[in-house]
This record gives C-alpha cells, structure tokens and sequence, in this order.
C-alpha cells in the first residue's frame, strides 16, 4: 500500500465541468466592476451617451479577447493563463516581466480593489446614509479576503461550488437594478437621456482611463485560461463557456447601466460611493438593506475566483523554473497549491491598508492590458510559426490583430491620461529586467535545485511528469 501511494503522481484534477466554467466566468466578471466602475467611465467619457458607448466598446473588445485566448486554449494545453501563452508563444523574458509585474502590482492591486468594493458595500446598509468610516471598511475587506483565501487553501472542489452559488447571486443583484430601472424608462422617465451626447465635455486624452475602468467590469473573461488543466473537455468547454458567459455579462451590463442613468443623473453618479446604493435608495427604498449585500457577495465571489486562477500562475510559473519550486507543491490529500494560494496574503494586505480604489485602478490596469495585447500578438506569431497545427477553435485574423492594436494603442495613451500611476506600473515591470538576467537566466542545476527542496523545505521529488510534458511535481517527504 505504502508502495502504491509513492508511485501515485499528485496533480490538480479535472473537476471543473461546463457549468463550473460558465459559473467562474460569471463570477469573475460580475463582481465589483460595474457597480464601481459607472462612475470612472462616466468621469473619464464626458457624458451619457459616450459612457454608454463605451460600456459596448468594453464589451465587444473582451469578447474579442475571449475568443483570442479560447483558440489558444485549444492550442496551448496547459494552465497558467496570460503567462503560459507568452511564455509559449513570445518566450521566457517578456513571460517573467508578466508575472513580475502580475505579483508586484496586477494581481495584489486587483484583488485590493475588489475587497475593498466588498467591505464598502457590506457595511453601506449599517451607516446609511452617511458614509461608511474608511477604517471599519479596511477591516472588513480583509477579513473579506482572507476567508476566501482559506476557503482555497481548503478545497478545490467547495471553492468551485460557491462560485457556482455566487454567480447566481451576482445575477439577482443585477436584476434587481435592472427590472425597477426598466419598469421607470418604460413610464416615460428619460430626462436624464436628454442631450446624451454632449461634445464638449468628451476629452479625448481622457477615454483610455474611461475604457480600462470599463475593461475591469468585464476583467474576468480569460479565467478559464488559468484552469486549462483542470477543465473537463477543455476543447468544447472553453469555447463554449466563453461565448455564453460574455454575451451574458454584455447583455446585463448594458442594461444596468440604462437603469442607473434612468434614476441618477451625472452629478449623482460622479458624487456616489457606491452607485448601485445610491439607486436603491431612488428606485427602490424598500430593498435598501438587501441590495449592498447581494452586491458584497458579488464582490466575494470576484475575490474567490480571482485567487482560484492566480495560484494556478504561480504553480504553472514554479513548474516551468521560472518561480521558486515551493509554488509547484500540491497538498497530497486536498490537490490544492496551497503555497501559490497563500503567497498574496502580504501584498494584498498591505494595498488595502493604503490604497484607493480608483488609483488602484489605473496602476494596475496598464500593466494587465500591457500584457494581455502581448498574449494575443503571441497567438498571431504561433500561427505563423506552427501552420501546421490543427486547432479545434479558430478565429479569423482580424479579431486578434484588432484586439492586439486597441490595447497596445489603449497603453500608450495612457501615459498622457494619469502620467503617475503608470510611470510607476511601468517602472515595476522594467525592474523585472535585471531580476530575469540575474537571476532567472543563470537558472539553479538540478543538483542545486533538489538540494533545495530535501534540506530547506523538507520536500522530495516525486518523479512523477506532468501530463503536459514538463516541469516536475512534488509532494511532501512525510507522505512518500
């Protein structure tokens, strides 16, 4: 028995079903973002009209990059996201900037953005309606994250059941914004549509910051990238789930927009806290106490996804040398990479502790979109190199060309729109440059390397192969 148990390799399984799919998904995209972001694209587009215009601008590009990364999916067939494809695709350096730059600042920035959306909208029901104080929301926002933190660390498997449960969550709390705002545009309430598009007050050096507060309502659509491995049928699945759950999330967001505009005008959007309480409290002041919880879970939601698709960067990352092998190491009996789940918990804390939503926003936003315009560029050169290879999903040319311009594009202007945070996103993805030849390009021996793990971390090799190909798989000396 204790023969059998050696041999056995440990790897992440595949539990991740089409409904689970759709439901990460959702979970991802529906969370913090459109009950935060209304007021960024609004301020950054000048007007009704050309928010609104922008909101199905965000939409149609993230379905553009969606189908992009599920045909590189079906191409590239291990997990890790935005990293493995530029790592397949463009090669080792610019696939270490990313994950500098994805430890540093994307990631930690994100996932502090979406508690502290999570902490104000908890407490929102309690202070109404003055504003919750700033310390009390802080506080609820990590004990937020750190609950979905532990839920990760604990199984795979109730992770992926509450993102189930909270999809359907997030989409009741949209319908409730939804159907009062419909059923008031329906009695005739269009005053505050009245000169929707208003030229003057469009600044164009303005409109990348109105397009990545919008990009970030929709973030969420290349999660299923992350989980490659776990996925059941990946080949249909990705596809499939993909198109359905961004078609959904275009769909709600347009129109939970129309509502908010229905019952606020511009100045009671740009002077709100939280837009979807500020509504409920002029559509529907019965469902006052209900709605900021629902849209905390939203959040939630948001938050359990996000360290559910990250750990799995920093295990693929560990597994293809480029991160210390601690975060390729699986728990044996929960298959959970609990070293890449709990590696966040310092820098997360600390940009909660000191930051602002909105110029988190912006900080992180150059960087993720940096990144993600370079995987999409890779599927064009992996087409090219590889013409060879059959790819069960394929998109016509144009859709990742145009998707690779627009961000790329998005990028640059971005430097004249908030020259401060992204010099500073910039400048921590260059310092990654020195770290790569100094270290990560003078890679450890294999000697060096099993050194490491027997005496500093008690681990040992397993031998067993990834079903990839590469990279190696480790499991603790107590359990061999």
């Amino acid at each position: 028995m204790g023969k059998d148990k050696k041999e056995e390799a440990i790897f992440l399984r595949q539990k991740i079903t089409l409904l689970r799919a759709f439901s990460l998904l959702i979970g991802s995209m529906v969370g913090s973002g459109i009950f935060i972001s209304p007021k960024g694209v609004l301020k950054n587009s000048g007007s009704v009209g050309f928010s609104l215009l922008v909101w199905f601008s965000c939409g149609l590009l993230s379905m553009f990059g969606a189908l992009c990364y599920a045909e590189l999916g079906t191409r590239i067939t291990k997990s890790g996201g935005h990293y493995i494809y530029i790592l397949e695709t463009l090669g080792p350096l610019p696939s270490f900037l990313f994950l500098w730059a994805e430890f540093f600042a994307i990631r930690p920035a994100n996932s502090a953005v979406v508690s502290l959306a999570f902490g104000r909208y908890m407490l929102e029901p309690f202070f109404a309606p003055c504003a919750a104080p700033v310390p009390a929301v802080k506080l609820v926002s990590l004990l937020g994250y750190y609950t979905v933190l532990t839920l990760n660390s604990w199984s795979v498997t109730w992770s992926a059941r509450l993102q189930t449960a909270l999809s359907v969550v997030k989409l009741l709390a949209l319908a409730l914004i939804i159907v009062p705002g419909m059923m008031l545009l329906a009695q005739g309430h269009t005053e505050n549509f009245q000169d929707a598009f208003d030229s003057q007050s469009l600044v164009l050096d303005k409109l990348p910051l109105a397009f990545y507060a919008g990009m970030f309502a929709y973030s969420g659509w290349f999660q299923t990238s992350f989980v490659r491995e776990e996925l059941v049928k990946p080949e249909r699945n990705i596809p499939l789930a993909v198109i359905v759950s961004v078609i959904t999330v275009i769909v709600g967001y347009m129109l939970t927009n129309v509502s908010y505009y229905t019952v606020l005008g511009t100045e009671d959007v740009l002077a709100s806290p939280a837009v979807a309480v500020s509504f409920v409290q002029r559509a529907f002041k019965s469902l006052i106490s209900v709605v900021p919880v629902l849209v905390a879970l939203s959040c939630f939601g948001t938050m359990n996804g996000g360290i559910f698709t990250f750990s799995r960067t920093l295990f693929v990352a560990s597994r293809e040398g480029q991160w210390p092998p601690l975060f390729s190491m699986i728990h044996i009996r929960r298959h959970t990479p609990l070293p890449a789940v709990m590696l966040m918990f310092p820098l997360v804390t600390a940009m909660v502790c000191i930051g602002d939503i909105y110029h988190l926003l912006n900080f992180f936003s150059f960087s993720r979109w940096l990144f993600i315009g370079l995987a999409t560029l890779g599927l064009i050169v992996h087409r090219h190199r590889h013409p060879e290879l059959h790819s069960p999903f394929k998109v016509p040319l144009f859709v990742p060309v145009s998707f690779t311009i627009i961000c790329l594009f998005t990028v640059a202007m971005s430097f004249y729109s908030d020259p401060v945070n992204i010099s500073i996103g910039c400048t921590i993805v260059l310092s990654g440059f020195p770290v790569y030849y100094l270290i990560i390009h003078r890679q450890m021996s294999d000697r060096c390397r099993n050194l490491f793990c027997k005496y500093a971390f008690h681990f040992q090799y397993c031998g067993s192969k990834h079903p990839q190909g590469s990279g190696c798989w480790f499991v603790p000396r107590a359990h061999l």
